[in-house]
């Protein structure tokens, strides 16, 4: 078994799995949707792109820029929910927390592409 490849698939998988979390809800309610959850999902996928750096082969190249997109879209989306917070006279609306969320979606279609690839990868692997 090799280590490195297990923590790779463990980042790409959790990323995916907390961008789900903080996903899911409804759309425009901020309750359902934690911002350290947020900020977890932020983390996780920048962790994964700089573990995707290695890789030298075609699928690790889209691989990195399944990781890229996911990790500017939670970054956009933070940035929106600080300003909502932290700025915005009106706090974090329904719209504000619809942008995050919509954000977020992105990113989350980008992960899948990404646990898509990687089992792709693992199943036409051939020993040697």
């Amino acid at each position: 078994m090799n280590l490195e490849k297990v923590i790779f698939g463990f980042f790409v998988l959790l990323a995916a799995t907390l961008n789900f979390g903080f996903f899911i809800g409804d759309l425009g309610d901020p309750e359902l949707h934690n911002v350290y959850e947020l900020f977890a999902a932020v983390v996780v996928n920048l962790i994964a792109m700089v573990l995707k750096f290695g890789d030298r082969t075609q699928i690790g190249a889209v691989q990195l820029a399944t990781s890229l997109v996911a990790s500017l879209q939670l970054i956009a989306a933070a940035a929106v929910w600080a300003y909502a917070t932290n700025v915005a006279t009106d706090g974090l609306t329904r719209e504000m927390t619809a942008s995050v969320i919509s954000l977020s979606g992105g990113a989350l279609f980008a992960n899948v592409v990404s646990v898509v690839l990687l089992v792709v990868e693992t199943v036409s692997f051939q020993r040697r």
